[in-house]
């Protein structure tokens, strides 16, 4: 790794960024958005040395893998916060605006949800609910025919949330 281009050039430099992402990320990150954001950075970093450096901090417990994404623990957060001054500047920016993009899109996801069950006389339940991060603002049911409907309505209501929310409001606000 030693002799490349870019402005990471050991491992201890990949770690170090690595930690300096999770460490702004407010959940776990995917591996493919920890990749993403990681490569990047700097784009000169190889996919092998960057998954070999997750797997040693992984190893090393300075961030936790789970079944939902990488989170960095206590350990890694105390570590990386005293060598994260060591990464040149341009990195750190870059990085920082990649995992606040990402931590944005974390919240808005953690705020608003949508589930629907099957309901026993027939048809489904859809369920779907948007908090401004300190309790609800939105809760809706909606009735549906059937799973295909009911998983569209869902991936309208996340993708759309807070356009749905404003229009319920103008039209109950409507005559006012």
């Amino acid at each position: 790794m030693e002799n490349r281009l870019g402005f990471i050039h050991s491992e201890m430099e990949l770690k170090v960024l690595i930690l300096f992402i999770l460490r702004r990320l407010p959940e776990r990150a995917a591996f493919q958005e920890l990749t993403d954001m990681t490569l990047l950075t700097d784009g000169a970093i190889d996919y092998f040395d960057f998954t070999q450096s997750l797997s040693d901090l992984v190893d090393t417990e300075h961030v936790s893998l789970t079944e939902d994404g990488y989170l960095i623990t206590e350990k890694g957060r105390v570590n990386g916060e005293a060598m994260e001054s060591s990464l040149p500047y341009s990195v750190r920016v870059r990085a920082e605006k990649a995992a606040s993009t990402l931590a944005n899109l974390q919240r808005r996801r953690s705020m608003i949800t949508a589930s629907h069950e099957m309901r026993s006389r027939g048809g489904f339940t859809v369920k779907l609910s948007m908090s401004d991060g300190m309790g609800p603002i939105l809760s809706l049911e909606l009735l549906t025919g059937d799973d295909k409907q009911s998983e569209q309505i869902e991936e309208n209501f996340k993708k759309n949330a807070e356009k749905l929310y404003g229009r319920i409001v103008e039209l109950l606000m409507e005559g006012q």
